[in-house]
């Protein structure tokens, strides 16, 4: 197992009702920027009851940070919490909104241009104004950790950035909140998830045997209620077990002494800046394609993933590592993923070249758990990918 260092200081706040609880949560003399995104917290009532737990609090509003936020839209708040002097943050929303109040916090204060937090990937340790959460959608684990990913509009980057100092310091996360939600979302959360554990377990092996079981009692869980939630989000069973999946998928657990990918999304991002898809329908084009040019090195840990997550057990490793991509896939399917960049573009032939040239701009020579995944590895999963 390797070395770690395990520090989360997010106070989860978890159930029905939660809500209630914010005015036991921020200071009372907070002045409050209340962030959110594209309005549905006014349509499935969540801004009604943030706002009657806020009585009393100085509160400015700041919505229309997009499902990927960008830096020229958060640096609006950032301007907004100088002029009017407002000193904590509320974010209300998913992982876009929790994400782009990370950013904001880190802003405020930097000492240069705030840009370079994205484009150096500085990290932030101090000086962050603080902040909490109330979780409407679930899918990044945001809510429970200090990275964060946001666009730069102007470059088309999608880029990440984080730090201990923009952990929030609490997350409000009542399940019964999905239910207005639409199925697409459901499904990208699942999905967002599923391919966050997938990241962090899908590997080499190694001796961290606690972290492996952990991350395949996560996937077990969100293949169980993954088709069931998207059609039946009101069952709280359903719902509160979904949305806990996703936090423990990206909570810093089950990361803690083992290897890392995160490949899958560095590629995915790219697709997101460059053609607006979904997050998650990104994760699920790139990640099989990831584990079949990179099966030599993957193949192990996917034949013990098929076994012990798919039940898979006749054939020899490579087989059974191979069936193991094949039921991801089908999974895939069942929770309304397309996965081939082509169902949502047409303008997808010169994809892989432009993003293996951006990884090259970026010094980015060796992705992945053992840095294998070269400029030429990317071109060939992206053009699998097609």
């Amino acid at each position: 197992m390797l070395n770690f260092e395990l520090y989360n200081p997010v106070n989860m706040v978890f159930g029905k009702g939660q809500i209630a609880k914010l005015s036991k949560l921020i200071p009372q003399n907070a002045k409050v920027l209340l962030a959110y995104g594209g309005g549905s917290i006014f349509k499935n009532g969540v801004h009604a009851q943030v706002t009657e737990a806020l009585k009393g609090y100085e509160v400015t509003e700041f919505g229309g940070i997009e499902p990927n936020p960008r830096y020229e839209t958060l640096m609006k708040a950032v301007t907004l919490i100088r002029e009017k002097k407002l000193d904590y943050i509320l974010a209300v929303g998913g992982g876009s909104v929790i994400d782009g109040v990370k950013f904001i916090s880190a802003a405020v204060n930097f000492e240069g241009d705030p840009v370079d937090i994205l484009v150096k990937r500085i990290r932030i340790e101090n000086n962050a104004m603080p902040f909490g959460t109330v979780l409407t959608l679930p899918a990044t684990g945001s809510e429970m950790n200090s990275g964060a990913v946001v666009t730069i509009e102007k470059t088309q980057e999608k880029l990440s950035f984080g730090g201990p100092a923009v952990f929030p310091q609490f997350s409000i996360c009542d399940p019964t909140v999905i239910a207005s939600l639409p199925k697409r979302q459901l499904q990208n959360g699942v999905i967002d998830a599923y391919t966050h554990v997938m990241e962090q377990y899908l590997t080499y092996p190694h001796d961290a045997l606690l972290q492996d079981r952990f991350a395949e009692s996560i996937l077990q869980t969100l293949i169980e209620i993954g088709p069931d939630v998207v059609e039946n989000p009101t069952d709280y069973k359903l719902a509160s077990n979904f949305m806990w999946s996703c936090t423990m998928a990206l909570n810093g657990l089950i990361q803690k002494g083992v290897p890392t990918d995160w490949a899958t999304h560095m590629i995915g991002h790219e697709l997101t800046a460059l053609y607006e898809i979904d997050h998650a329908r990104t994760l699920a084009i790139i990640g099989p394609n990831l584990y079949r040019v990179m099966f030599d090195s993957k193949k192990e840990k996917l034949a013990q993933y098929g076994k012990r997550v798919w039940g898979i057990t006749s054939g020899n490793i490579d087989e059974a590592a191979t069936q193991a991509i094949e039921k991801t896939v089908q999974f895939f399917h069942t929770m309304g993923m397309e996965t081939k960049i082509s169902n949502y573009t047409a303008d997808y032939e010169k994809t892989a070249e432009f993003i293996v040239k951006r990884f090259e701009e970026r010094g980015w020579k060796g992705l992945g758990e053992r840095q294998n995944v070269t400029p030429e590895k990317v071109k060939a999963i992206v053009e699998m990918s097609y």
